[in-house]
């Protein structure tokens, strides 16, 4: 498939499976709050809350604009940059929606609370999820495994399935809904900050590259007249700049969350009245000064 003429990269294409799994997931969803969700929720608590709803709603979105045409179609054919962006909303945008969608009880029942809980909790330490998380994010981006992956569906998608699956790993000392395995909110900017530091290193090597580094994507149809040294360079932005911007804003969201609440009472000079009872509690319960011995 390389070097092929692709003669309207515009043209629409459809993907019906990427339509059957969204069907699917989101059938799958309100069966489980409609039917299981009463059963599995003692009485007068929520089974949903319109943060879960409004979340759910989001990465189905997410998801479906990501994988179908046009982002789909011109990501794997034309250019990287919009292959990159593809990737960064399946790896950083949906994930934590899919994590903060998903009610407590119904994690619960997915994983249970033997083997399964055990290798999950395990493998969401903060270390492990990060090394695993970076380490298929490395991975996706070597020349051979993109060239191979964008001319066999089957090892596409299998490539996107490991990078949701590494990344729902990564988010879930942070929004993941066992609260037991979340991490404080004074290490939650840390952690998220590390998370930016490793896509640097592939993010810089597509900027400073020279010459063409994925083979596929040299096409002699451009899309947006982007030749292919622009098109990377465009994807290294995208992976470092778009990617920081997202982990940065919820590093100073959480760094506020944790350190501000208490700053306002804690620095202002207010004070809350004295009583004269209170006053004279005080006085009463001090001992009397020692007489001076003339």
């Amino acid at each position: 498939m390389l070097g092929v003429t692709f003669a309207d990269p515009w043209r629409f294409q459809a993907n019906p499976e990427v339509y059957v799994l969204v069907a699917f997931l989101i059938a799958a969803y309100v069966y489980s709050i409609r039917v299981i969700g009463p059963r599995a929720v003692p009485h007068g608590e929520p089974i949903v809350t319109r943060t879960n709803i409004g979340c759910f709603v989001g990465a189905m979105a997410l998801l479906f604009v990501a994988s179908t045409w046009p982002i789909h179609q011109i990501g794997e054919n034309y250019l990287y940059s919009v292959h990159m962006l593809q990737h960064m909303m399946l790896s950083y945008f949906m994930p934590p929606l899919v994590l903060l969608a998903t009610p407590v009880w119904l994690m619960r029942l997915l994983v249970g609370t033997g083997r399964t809980y055990r290798i999950v909790k395990a493998m969401t330490k903060p270390v492990v999820a990060a090394v695993v998380f970076n380490l298929a994010v490395m991975v996706t981006h070597i020349p051979p495994v993109v060239n191979a992956s964008v001319v066999s569906a089957p090892l596409h998608y299998s490539l996107h399935t490991l990078l949701v699956l590494t990344a729902l790993l990564m988010w879930m000392p942070v929004v993941g809904p066992f609260h037991e395995l979340r991490i404080s909110d004074a290490t939650k900017p840390i952690y998220l900050f590390l998370q930016s530091v490793v896509p640097t290193v592939p993010a810089g090597w597509l900027t400073f590259a020279e010459g063409v580094v994925y083979k596929h994507y040299d096409q002699p149809v451009r899309v947006w007249n982007l030749t292919v040294t622009d098109d990377q360079q465009l994807a290294g932005a995208i992976m470092k700049i778009g990617g920081s911007i997202f982990l940065w804003s919820l590093v100073v969201f959480y760094f506020f969350k944790r350190f501000a609440t208490t700053w306002k009472e804690d620095n202002t000079y207010r004070r809350s009245p004295l009583t004269f009872d209170q006053v004279k509690s005080e006085f009463e319960s001090s001992p009397a000064p020692p007489e001076k011995v003339s």
